[in-house]
């Protein structure tokens, strides 16, 4: 039997799916970006970030996400966006990922000298220019190894104020008579606009579109003309749901907003979770729901190590759905989440998902290959198809035995 040792699994193909560029900067790569730009951190070392800020474990998500405060502060410009975004290439480079899409919230990064192009335009040049140098390699140029590829996911919020920064201060101060639920439909269906056009006019890798923030409160409805305007131009559909609220928050992704795939999905199999009064048959609902994304084959963007440090339920890893997720046979990827927030790789996220979950060999090539089916891949679909059975065949070199194609694709 083939040994899946840490060696392995750095060695074989995979993608990061669901990967943001604000939370999985290097350390130093902070600390000198601070010292640059005169930002003050509460510590001025790593060792000390790693203690006061980026922990290993969080009380809960909001703690979780304070440190976004600092790596936002520091992506005020372009020099900073793109220099992050190609050494975050580069980092997943270094252990064999093979595709990743980065998605981030442009608006938290436009200010009096940044403007949404320029902020989405820094990431791309940083992360083609990753693309360019390693797909130089010979092994990758000769045909022996797939290339690296990658796409940008635009992130809009379910909820902000005037402090997130100055594009949601002007926004806000613009709007001082309207409800505010609308202005935040108003910010999400700004960032569409922009991430069509300049996919479209200006060639920008851009893929696919994202709602991040607060679940419980802030609802999916409210960014219903966002996506409806990415779904009528061909974007690629995500949305963090159920990391925080409860099935009827992946329900109300999938009907409202046509979402492709879905971030977390901790709670789908959780009738518990269930809050709202008219479902009343919560165990069939569930039942239900779980069906429709397994019929439609919706990929669930599964990141543990964030679920276990923001999810008390969840310190105890064996009581993540995801064993439950495999033997229903939804389509699972593996992700980062936050390679600096919660100091982790892929391949630390794919061997805690092997030593806690028993994943064999067989189910590790379905999961690592649902990375590249369920990837917003940039080109043509006969391209993508080429692109992954390049993949599957370099899979399958490194880590020989009797499998087929992955089920259910």
């Amino acid at each position: 039997m083939l040994d899946l040792s840490e060696e392995l699994i750095r060695k074989l193909p995979k993608t990061d799916l669901h990967l943001h560029l604000d939370g999985s900067l290097r350390l130093e790569t902070l600390l000198e970006l601070a010292r640059q730009q005169g930002v003050e951190l509460p510590a001025d070392t790593p060792e000390g970030l790693r203690e006061r800020v980026f922990k290993a474990s969080y009380r809960n998500l909001a703690e979780y996400l304070q440190g976004f405060a600092y790596t936002c502060a520091v992506l005020q410009d372009a020099e900073a966006l793109e220099r992050v975004a190609y050494e975050l290439a580069q980092d997943n480079q270094a252990e064999g990922v093979r595709y990743i899409e980065v998605r981030f919230a442009p608006q938290l990064h436009v200010n009096a000298k940044l403007s949404i192009a320029d902020v989405l335009a820094a990431v791309d040049r940083g992360l083609a220019h990753a693309r360019t140098e390693f797909n130089r390699r010979p092994e990758v140029a000769g045909g022996i190894e797939p290339p690296f590829e990658y796409g940008i996911i635009v992130c809009a919020l379910r909820f902000f104020t005037e402090h997130f920064g100055p594009a949601y201060a002007q926004l806000v101060a613009a709007h001082a008579y309207t409800p505010r639920t609308k202005i935040y439909s108003l910010a999400s269906l700004e960032l569409a606009r922009a991430a069509v056009a300049l996919r479209d006019e200006r060639g920008l890798q851009i893929v696919g579109f994202d709602l991040a923030g607060q679940e419980k409160g802030y609802p999916a409805a409210d960014h219903v003309e966002a996506y409806a305007f990415v779904h009528k131009h061909f974007l690629g559909k995500t949305v963090h749901a159920g990391e925080d609220f409860g099935p009827e928050s992946i329900f109300q992704a999938l009907t409202d907003l046509h979402a492709d795939r879905i971030g977390h999905g901790t709670w789908l199999l959780s009738p518990d979770r269930i809050s709202t009064p008219d479902i009343r048959e919560r165990e069939a609902y569930v039942e239900r729901l779980a069906q429709y994304v397994a019929d439609r084959r919706i990929a669930i963007e599964v990141c543990l190590t964030s679920n276990q440090q923001t999810i008390p339920e969840l310190s105890d890893l064996s009581r993540h759905p995801f064993r439950r997720f495999r033997d229903l046979r939804l389509a699972t990827t593996i992700c980062t989440d936050n390679r600096l927030v919660s100091d982790t790789t892929v391949t630390a996220e794919v061997m805690k998902a092997i030593r806690v979950f028993g994943l064999g060999l067989n189910d590790l090539r379905d999961v690592l290959i649902y990375g590249f089916k369920r990837s917003f891949y940039p080109r043509s679909y006969r391209e993508k198809r080429a692109y992954v059975r390049r993949v599957i065949d370099y899979f399958d070199a490194l880590a020989p035995g009797p499998k087929g194609a992955p089920r259910g694709t």
